[in-house]
């Protein structure tokens, strides 16, 4: 078990810090890359391997990470009932999107984020709706207090709130993922809210929603009862995936759809987790009493 959690430190810890270089690189080096490129063969080799893998190596370590927590902490059952829907339904969605322009609108991804899935989605695309949506999802439904009251309307709201938490950090994603100086995908048709169309959101709320309802389903006869220091790896997924997105978009003058996201995900993520049980780190111990029983002892005397 302690190999895991090292594993699993390591994959978080490595993901976080790709995501900071990846907001460096995009903000700082590219729109300066002479300076990179100036530096001879080294420069241009860290360049083009940081343009090519810098975003696959990121989700996959946040995949990875993802994936070792909750195999710790959830069980492999438990873990594979949220991952495969989570996967399989994202991909079918992105598919159809890229085929279609339903339910996301006309879109379609160019390069850096890894081989595409039927020449059209990039096989990283999935995991990231499971990582973060994994994470979303049990904040939410561990806040709402699901496994000490599993009502309906429990189930009900956390699969709503955790769909909620990850179209929120869309908000802050999408404009910059798409206009910055290393887009990622771009639209056929760019939407109303900066450049974004609404349908999209609407897109990632019903897919999240779709595939947590799944998992909620699947998980309706197991015991999950998560501490709030359980929900510290979830947390920091969330945030730090968000604050890459906020990073991104504040950089190109995107405050809007930022201030959106902060108070309608990042807030409620907040307040979710910290209403979540914390074990008290003090133990009251009874006073204890001992009681000594004397035997009789008889001497006969000769």
């Amino acid at each position: 078990m302690r190999q895991l959690v090292i594993a699993e430190r390591v994959c978080l810890i490595g993901h976080i810090l790709a995501k900071a270089f990846g907001l460096v690189g995009i903000l700082l080096v590219i729109p300066h890359a002479e300076i990179i490129l100036n530096l001879g063969g080294a420069g241009q080799t860290a360049m083009q391997m940081s343009m090519a893998d810098g975003g696959v190596v990121d989700i996959i370590l946040g995949t990875i990470a993802v994936s070792i927590y909750a195999w710790r902490v959830l069980g492999w059952r438990t873990w594979l009932a949220f991952m495969l829907p989570a996967v399989s339904i994202s991909v079918g969605s992105e598919l159809l999107g890229t085929s279609t322009g339903f339910p996301f609108g006309d879109y379609s991804y160019l390069n850096g984020l890894g081989y595409k899935i039927a020449g059209l989605v990039p096989f990283t695309i999935p995991l990231s709706w499971f990582y973060v949506g994994l994470s979303s999802y049990l904040i939410a439904r561990t806040g709402l207090g699901v496994a000490a009251k599993p009502t309906l309307g429990r189930q009900i709201g956390a699969v709503a709130l955790g769909a909620l938490l990850f179209t929120c950090w869309d908000f802050a994603l999408e404009p910059a993922m798409s206009q910055t100086s290393l887009p990622f995908w771009y639209w056929e048709h760019p939407g109303a809210f900066f450049g974004t169309p609404y349908q999209n959101y609407a897109g990632w709320f019903g897919t999240s929603a779709l595939f947590m309802s799944v998992a909620a389903l699947l998980w309706r006869n197991t015991s999950i009862k998560l501490e709030r220091s359980q929900l510290n790896v979830p947390m920091i997924v969330y945030l730090g995936n968000f604050a890459f997105a906020a990073g991104l978009s504040l950089g190109s003058g995107f405050i809007i759809p930022v201030s959106l996201g902060l108070v309608f995900g990042v807030i409620p993520a907040f307040v979710l987790w910290w209403r979540s049980i914390q074990t008290p780190t003090s133990v009251s111990v009874a006073p204890a009493t001992t009681e000594v029983s004397v035997a009789s002892i008889k001497v006969a005397v000769k």
